[in-house]
């Protein structure tokens, strides 16, 4: 997707075709263990400043789904906050319906249009508007003897099947393609039940959704950051996992962090997507940040040592965090959580993470990510309109 640097695979991107029966999870967190320090947890001291209501640790496997996993967490959190008993919401649901949607558009676009297991924290909202949403227990999506999400032989079935289609061998499209294209989703993922029973009641996705999950999707808005466009105005998200081609809020780099903070102040969780391919983001260690010198420019020791305690950052500027971003230094990666602040033990503010990898790093599955990583490395994040700040949402019209 990105031909000057390799997008992590189980992300939001498409590479996970190319690797065959290589897990893509391991894959990336051994990639992310280069520069783990073992002292770390020990070299840094987070206290909470807030820590809001979340769900369980979840674990993506091999899936581009990531998305997801960090949309469908945080509407958890949303019934948290609304006062509901939370459920696990179907992530595979939601990426399932999102497939067929994606497919669509993919044969509309005549394949001129990305593809894979790639999406936006907007799709989730979409899908739920559109298909409602189910318990996990009722659609896990793993329908053929698999613990966790294995899709790439799924991936390169439906590719090759679209390839064929966008082709057009005889002239003219029928409408069997369509059936087609679902009918290998839901050989691997599992037929969507039109009806299920849910805690003795019957259900469907559209009633599960109004009547448990209990979400408006219109409260919902998504934001990013781009000094090439007019600020407060809706522009297309730029990246080539915006397949449905929404539209989003652009706010300056500054007011990245002036919503997210707003936000958890006042109890709104926050759903973010960033780039997180940066040597000076760790899983392992669970700390993400920004340093003064880049990599390359480090010496050994300052490499060995880069989570061994907090370290100043470099400033960043709207012309640094746009060239990143134009020069493909910044990707569209991976989708995560916001989900509290905390502090390390020299004051620095840094946002806590819940990602959706499992529970195998330093914090049993979060992250301490700095506040210039989030200024510089987010590509777009959503947070229901009422954590949004007063002088903003006037701006936007929200």
């Amino acid at each position: 997707m990105y031909p000057l640097k390799i997008r992590n695979l189980f992300l939001a991107s498409t590479i996970i075709l190319a690797m065959g029966t290589v897990s893509a999870q391991d894959g990336l967190v051994n990639s992310l263990k280069i520069n783990a320090s073992e002292k770390s947890v020990e070299s840094f001291k987070f206290t909470d400043v807030i820590n809001l209501a979340n769900t369980s640790i979840k674990n993506q496997g091999s899936s581009g789904t990531c998305w997801s996993y960090s949309t469908n967490s945080y509407l958890e959190s949303e019934m948290i906050r609304l006062g509901k008993q939370p459920v696990e919401i179907s992530q595979v649901f939601s990426a399932r319906n999102a497939y067929v949607e994606k497919g669509k558009n993919y044969v509309r676009m005549h394949g001129a249009v990305t593809l894979g297991d790639g999406g936006e924290l907007h799709d989730v909202i979409n899908m739920y508007k559109k298909y409602g949403a189910v318990p996990q227990e009722v659609y896990s999506g793993l329908n053929y003897g698999t613990t966790k999400n294995k899709f790439a032989e799924m991936s390169g079935i439906t590719e090759a099947l679209l390839a064929a289609v966008v082709k057009n061998p005889n002239g003219e499209l029928t409408p069997n393609w369509e059936k087609a294209y679902a009918a290998v989703i839901d050989s691997y993922l599992g037929e969507v039940p039109k009806n299920f029973s849910y805690k003795g009641k019957s259900y469907t996705p559209q009633s599960f959704a109004k009547e448990i999950v209990g979400i408006n999707p219109d409260e919902y808005v998504e934001f990013a950051s781009y000094s090439t466009e007019p600020y407060y105005k809706k522009t297309m998200m730029m990246v080539p996992d915006n397949w449905s081609f929404d539209l989003v809020y652009n706010i300056k780099m500054n007011e990245i962090t002036s919503i997210i903070d707003n936000a958890l102040k006042n109890g709104f969780t926050v759903a973010w997507a960033s780039d997180v391919s940066e040597k000076s983001f760790s899983w392992k260690n669970g700390v993400a940040y920004v340093p003064t010198k880049k990599y390359d420019d480090m010496t050994k020791d300052e490499k060995e040592n880069m989570f061994n305690g907090p370290k100043e950052e470099l400033e960043i500027t709207e012309e640094i965090r746009q060239k990143a971003f134009d020069n493909y230094q910044t990707t569209d990666d991976h989708a995560m959580h916001i989900v509290g602040i905390a502090k390390d033990q020299l004051g620095k503010e840094y946002y806590i993470v819940k990602n959706s990898w499992g529970t195998t790093n330093d914090y049993k599955g979060y992250l301490y990510v700095s506040k210039n990583f989030v200024k510089y490395k987010t590509t777009s994040f959503m947070v229901n309109k009422a954590g949004i700040p007063a002088d903003i949402s006037g701006k936007i019209g929200v």
